[in-house]
């Protein structure tokens, strides 16, 4: 067999353990090494004598992978990125958020769901996990809008479909995975997704005010805050703000000149700030122990997915899968954006049975140089590109829409992330229950999908000023 006839058959495969139920980290991996060894072997013939050296050498290559992708400086981003959010937890800086958000918003109608949305968002911009980020506000925000008269389901889906933007809202772990894949400026990315990530927030409140406004007893508004009472919620709420300036600033410098740092040292003293916050606030020693644990875990498991498929990207470049698939796409007779919606399109299915890091990091090795391509290649220019934009302006166009579309999978059913995460942490509603909450909301995603491909500037206005 040729290569990509191996390559086929091997991803084949893949997909076969993953539907089965294989987690995306051990089934990546093990078909990386069956491909490598399948490769090897090939080569000297499939002779029986030479399968012992086929296999040392597939399981040299595939062991080199762990340590040097993983060291890139790039990837300590993850963890520091993630202890923000859970340290911003157990200082309490998420409810004063809500309350800050509850008191200057819920007057509106459906109010006090488009303050768990817009509390949400604030707190993706302290946090890189949608998953932390659901379970905290189903805590917190639920409670309160079933206290009112919000169907249980509903605020159920709020919660989930919000955790969503932490996704998409810097400090993101997946945009960083994103960049660190198809080997893109980190920076600009984080700083691509403020936009798209506060833009989905607006969409999701436009919808839910829609349907307060529509349906009889939907989100009855809740008032009687005074101006006093508001103002003495926001000093709070502005460690949130504080931490989010500071990565700003050291990704990209707003008084020009050179950047103050590296995205990572940004990360690095956000999380600084925000455990001189919960010192300050009070946080206890069993609550900094929890903070770091649950950081630990969560940061494994991302860094075992990575493992596993780097493996796996390892032997499609010895397959050649990807340049096959690229030379395929830009063969096509069809326009290129009635491709790229395809692509998307198929990213909406692959999502309703996968996780949104696992998926990304299995398909972009394939994908993104077929997109590249599409568009004239890495290094086109503007005038002369498919999509109207240069090379590394379409990475980060295509990035933000593909991380876009991995929050479009965290709610989707059967696999859907956040749901599950919110039926968890609340035993009175099922998974069910919460799917069937988050169901307009898939409309809402499907409008902010459609106009982030129809107006790219929402996307690169602020990184083109860097």
């Amino acid at each position: 067999m040729e290569p990509i006839d191996i390559g086929l058959a091997v991803t084949a495969g893949l997909l076969v353990f993953v539907v089965l139920g294989m987690r995306v980290a051990f089934a990546a991996g093990l078909a990386g090494l069956v491909g490598l060894v399948w490769i090897f072997w090939s080569k000297k013939g499939y002779a029986p004598e030479e399968f012992g050296w086929a296999l040392t050498v597939a399981a040299k290559t595939a062991g080199q992978v762990p340590h040097s992708k993983v060291s890139s400086q790039a990837l300590s981003l993850i963890p520091t990125f993630i202890l923000i959010g859970y340290l911003a937890y157990y200082a309490g800086l998420t409810r004063a958020l809500f309350e800050a958000a509850k008191r200057w918003i819920a007057w509106v109608s459906g109010g006090l769901a488009v303050s768990t949305v817009f509390a949400t968002a604030g707190f993706a911009a302290v946090s890189g996990a949608s998953v932390a980020t659901s379970a905290v506000f189903a805590r917190i925000a639920i409670p309160e809008m079933l206290a009112i008269g919000y169907n249980k389901k509903f605020a159920a889906g709020v919660v989930a479909a919000g955790g969503t933007l932490a996704s998409l809202i810097p400090p993101s772990t997946i945009l960083v995975i994103y960049a660190i894949i198809v080997e893109q400026d980190v920076g600009m990315l984080l700083l691509a997704g403020f936009i798209p990530g506060a833009f989905s927030a607006l969409v999701y409140a436009a919808l839910i005010i829609c349907m307060a406004l529509t349906i009889k007893g939907f989100g009855p508004p809740v008032s009687g805050f005074t101006w006093r009472e508001r103002l003495v919620a926001l000093p709070p709420a502005l460690p949130i703000l504080l931490v989010v300036v500071t990565i700003i600033f050291f990704v990209y410098n707003p008084f020009g000149g050179d950047a103050w740092g590296t995205p990572t040292e940004g990360g690095a003293i956000g999380a600084f700030i925000v455990f001189l916050m919960a010192v300050w606030r009070g946080m206890r020693l069993t609550e900094l122990k929890d903070a770091l644990l649950e950081t630990a875990k969560l940061s494994v498991m991302i860094f075992t997915i990575i493992w596993g498929v780097l493996i796996y990207v390892r032997f499609l470049g010895f397959a050649d899968l990807p340049g096959a698939f690229a030379d395929w796409i830009t063969s096509l007779t069809m326009s290129p954006m009635v491709i790229l919606v395809c692509i998307l399109l198929a990213y909406a299915v692959l999502g309703m049975f996968m996780d949104a890091i696992g998926m990304l990091l299995l398909t972009l090795p394939v994908v993104y140089p077929a997109v590249m391509a599409l568009n004239g290649g890495p290094m086109v220019s503007a005038e002369d590109a498919a999509f109207g934009m240069s090379g590394p302006m379409c990475a980060i166009w295509f990035g933000i829409l593909v991380v876009k579309m991995a929050e479009f999978c965290l709610i989707t059913p059967p696999i859907g992330l956040n749901c599950f995460v919110v039926a968890g942490v609340r035993p009175d509603l099922s998974v069910q229950d919460v799917f069937k909450g988050v169901m307009p909301f898939f409309i809402a995603d499907g409008i902010t999908i459609a106009l982030l491909v129809s107006f790219p500037a929402i996307v690169l206005w602020l990184p083109s000023l860097a």
